[in-house]
This record gives structure tokens, sequence and C-alpha cells, in this order.
């Protein structure tokens, strides 16, 4: 099973939402992204928030055609997109997929970003990530990881999310490192691209972002 969960970022931002309908796969809807999940042809199965940002006609819209609905308050200790995430990890999924969860307020972003750093640091092996129209954002714990080339999303960034991330290897790229250590903070590894159809990342201690991104 795959949980994919749409929150309420920019709509002009949103890839193809067609291309991740396969059978079996769980949709989420959080605050404004439930009702863009049906204005999409897509019901979903579980929604979060305090719906603070869809209007009195979109919130019965969606209370009609959602039957799991979590509803909150605005004063809360965790955001709608958090309360999402925490029940999709519970669901145990082979993957997790955020949408919506980019563009406008930064603080938002980052706090999205920073939420991909849950399974990892509760030792949970799950792919998760986040998707936009030009962009893939994942994080990786210490292993060997295979790559293939994408036509769309040319870039390849490396971004360490702990003060260091050792033995950093790539093969297969354009700028390629051996056993390098990356500390927080470093630019090094931003803006790599793939040089053959796959490439392989590899390192020994540490927690690292990946994105892939396209102009």
């Amino acid at each position: 099973m795959e949980i994919n969960i749409l929150g309420g970022g920019p709509e002009e931002l949103l890839p193809d939402l067609s291309e991740f309908q396969q059978n079996g796969n769980l949709w989420v809807g959080v605050d404004r992204g439930v009702y863009t999940l049906l204005s999409k042809g897509i019901t979903p199965f579980m929604a979060f928030g305090d719906f603070d940002s869809v209007t009195a006609d979109e919130l019965k819209e969606i209370e009609k055609h959602v039957h799991d609905l979590k509803k909150f308050k605005a004063e809360k200790d965790e955001t709608d997109m958090e309360l999402a995430l925490n029940w999709a990890l519970r669901q145990r999924p082979e993957k997790i997929r955020l949408f919506g969860a980019t563009g406008g307020r930064l603080d938002h972003f980052l706090a999205n970003v920073q939420l991909l750093l849950k399974p990892v640091l509760r030792n949970i092996e799950l792919n998760i990530e986040i998707i936009d129209k030009k962009n893939h954002i994942s994080i990786k714990s210490p292993g060997s990881y295979e790559m293939k080339i994408r036509n769309d999303r040319k870039y390849v960034s490396f971004i360490p999310m702990s003060p260091f991330v050792k033995g950093l290897t790539l093969e297969g790229f354009k700028y390629p490192l051996k056993d390098h250590s990356i500390p927080m903070g470093s630019t090094l590894c931003v803006s790599n691209e793939l040089i053959s159809d796959y490439g392989t990342f590899s390192f020994s201690e540490g927690i690292l972002m990946v994105i892939r991104s396209q102009d």
C-alpha cells in the first residue's frame, strides 16, 4: 500500500496527480488539499485539517463527499500536514508521497521538509518524499542507492541534514566523489548531474537529503 497526501500548497505547483493513481493507493487530503482532490475527481480516504483555508460552501462540499473527516481547532501543537503524516505512518505503508507541500509560506515549506525526517529518526524503513511539478525531495539514511537518469529531473543535489555526512561516494555523476565528508551548510553537492543511464551514491554516517529538480 502507498499513501498520497495532498496539502494546501498552490495548485500551479502540483504535478499531474493521475500519474499516482495506481490501484491500492490511498489518498489523504489536508485542509484545502481536500477540496483540491475533490475538484480533480479524487475522493480522499481520510481528511485532516482546521479548514480555515476553505469557504463555508467548500466545507459543505467536503463534508458531503468525505466520510472520514478529522476536524481540529486552529490552535494546536501540530500542523495539519503533520497530523495527516502521523496517521499515515501508523498504517505502515510501503511509500508516502506529500503533494501540495511546497510554495507559499516558507515556514510551512521548511516544516514539511523536516517532516521527511520522521521515519529516519524513528529507525523506520520507509520511502517518503515531497513531490511538486519540478522537484522530488527525499531523505536517506546510510547505505548504497542506485539512481536512474530522468530527463525531466536533470539536476541532483545532496544536502546534509545532520552535522556531517561521512563517506559520501558518487559514481556515474558529472562531479564524482570518493569517501568524502560533507558538513551541514556545505553547498558542494548542489546541482550535480548523471552522465549515464544509472548512477550510485552511498555514505556511511549521517542523514542526507536528495533533491531531483528541473529548471
